[in-house]
């Protein structure tokens, strides 16, 4: 069907110029020469769609693909009548899609006339400028993610591919992405579904992602196989390991590949039987608390040679977290990093309720971490990346005040390889090529095009974020503080960051100073279960009794 109108048009070319020749120029004749030449010109198009590399779109869909690029030369048109606005629309809205479409593109993304967000609205946010801009020279900025336990620290990017995994995205598109992160310098993160060739191609630096399937490490059963996760993780590319304790989109669900889906070449990298339903459980069988969490993190440090392991959730039960501070204080294990996973964030497919009611959001999420590892006495030790619906340098600057040491993008970088928001991801009928295993489809995604535009969304947006540094008065992002973004929570009231999301005191947790709602959920938890301890007046009240 994608090829209809290219096959019609090819018989009315052949069937018009026929009977041109057969009626001569008559009236009748001129007619037909008219559709003739229009056939003809389609069919040019058609070919020159399919042969080309700029659009993948064309491509799978030569002739009718036009159609869309011409509807949106004409949209601010027909949009301001009678369709939504340009901040309007969800999950992103045109807007954001265009401005990474066109910082990958490298065009003009300057905007004219003033904004188009309500000043006035509440939760309209900005940041506070200086009148004395600073210049910052260095625009590729980097932190240093390794701590006292590592022997092989990563200098990561601030901005970093989040996790997306081969089966979930295209072949093309795991290629596409790992060799722009090789061009521009920044991580590519694999998803739980291990390491593909494609993440191997090109060279770019690789963040495994180890998920409760033990993807590219797994036994016959299921079970975490030390060998050959030290065979994997000793790889030159592999600069560190993520374990998946939760996803923003879906947390507590696990996950399902389909075994429709599972072909030989998914299979093999996962390390599962083809054609079979690929399953990942909702929770991990290499520990069950906080303690054998810890022992499992040093364990995995020791096979990959010391370089950096972290783990990666959702905020849910505030007592679980902190159990995991707990633990890392009693044995004296650290993690290295722990990347914060907003319910903002985005997925291949998950179950409705999970996506829009399950999960603490970014800005919660990251503020009640960056406490608790202050109030344990842990933030110098451990790095914090956060994931969650930030798009542009503006939503990197408002995470780093919070706390955040780096950001990592999903969908903003499937934009720049081209995905236009069709929300089929689920369906293996990605238009674009980027999120399907259909092999026509991925094909016309040009690994070559896109990874540049990859690398040139990277260093755009980075750009970006130098230049608002700028205007704060900064000299590098990591002096960015809560009070440096402000919120209007009416038409007259305003706050900071730093009222909002205020910060606890250093050890505060540890010396009971803490707010009264921290020191309750720490009291609470218990390094050597998940499990919630009762309820302190509760549990005095029964030893009164």
């Amino acid at each position: 069907m994608r090829y209809a109108v290219f096959a019609a048009s090819l018989v009315g070319t052949c069937v018009f110029g026929i009977a041109f020749v057969g009626l001569g120029w008559t009236s009748g004749g001129a007619i037909f020469a008219g559709l003739f030449v229009l056939c003809a010109c389609l069919v040019t198009l058609g070919v020159f769609d399919i042969v080309q590399k700029q659009h993948s779109l064309k491509r799978n869909y030569p002739i009718l693909a036009n159609l869309r690029f011409m509807l949106e030369k004409i949209r601010p048109e027909i949009r301001q009548y009678f369709l939504e606005s340009d901040v309007d629309g969800s999950p992103y809205n045109r807007s954001q899609r265009a401005i990474v479409y066109q910082r990958s593109k490298h065009q003009l993304a300057s905007r004219p006339f003033g904004t188009l967000q309500d000043v006035y609205r509440p939760e309209f946010e900005w940041l506070r400028h200086s009148i004395v801009p600073q210049p910052v020279e260095d625009k590729d900025f980097r932190v240093e993610i390794g701590g006292p336990q590592c022997g092989k620290p990563y200098s990561s990017s601030l901005l970093n591919i989040s996790a997306m995994s081969f089966g979930a995205l295209s072949g093309n598109a795991i290629a596409a992405l790992n060799k722009g992160a090789k061009m521009g310098g920044f991580a590519h993160d694999t998803g739980e579904g291990s390491i593909s060739p494609y993440h191997r191609k090109f060279g770019g630096d690789i963040i495994w992602e180890l998920g409760s399937g033990y993807f590219g490490c797994r036994t016959k059963e299921g079970r975490f196989d030390p060998d050959l996760f030290a065979e994997r993780a000793g790889l030159d590319q592999v600069k560190m390991i993520e374990i998946k304790l939760s996803q923003g989109a879906k947390p507590g669900h696990g996950g399902l590949l389909p075994a429709a889906k599972v072909t030989a070449e998914i299979a093999a990298v996962r390390g599962v039987p083809i054609g079979r339903d690929c399953v990942s459980p909702a929770s991990h069988s290499a520990f069950s608390t906080p303690i054998e969490m810890m022992q499992f993190i040093a364990q995995l440090r020791e096979l990959a040679q010391g370089k950096p392991i972290g783990f990666k959730l959702c905020i849910g039960h505030p007592h679980e977290f902190m159990a995991i501070c707990k633990a890392m204080n009693e044995t004296r294990i650290y993690a290295d990093f722990i990347v914060i996973d907003g319910a903002e964030g985005g997925t291949g497919a998950a179950p409705l309720e999970f996506v829009d009611h399950i999960g603490t959001p970014l800005r919660e999420g990251l503020t009640f971490v960056r406490n608790c590892l202050v109030g344990a006495g842990l933030r110098d030790k451990i790095k914090i990346g956060a994931s969650g619906r930030i798009i542009t340098a503006f939503d990197m600057l408002r995470t780093l005040a919070l706390g955040a040491d780096w950001c990592n993008i999903a969908r903003g970088f499937m934009f720049s390889l081209g995905c236009v928001q069709a929300l089929s991801c689920h369906t293996d009928h990605c238009p674009s090529g980027v999120a399907t295993q259909d092999p026509i489809r991925q094909k016309a995604l040009d690994v070559s095009l896109k990874a540049e535009r990859v690398r040139q969304f990277h260093a755009a947006t980075l750009e970006a974020l130098a230049e608002l540094t700028s205007a704060a008065g900064l000299c590098h992002p990591s002096e960015l503080r809560a009070e440096t973004i402000m919120r209007r929570i009416s038409e007259t009231e305003v706050r900071s960051f730093a009222s909002i999301y205020p910060m606890l005191q250093p050890y505060s947790l540890l010396d009971g100073t803490a707010d009264a709602v921290y020191a309750d959920s720490w009291a609470r938890a218990d390094a050597g279960t998940f499990a919630v301890k009762p309820h302190s007046m509760q549990a005095a009240a029964r030893a009164a009794a």
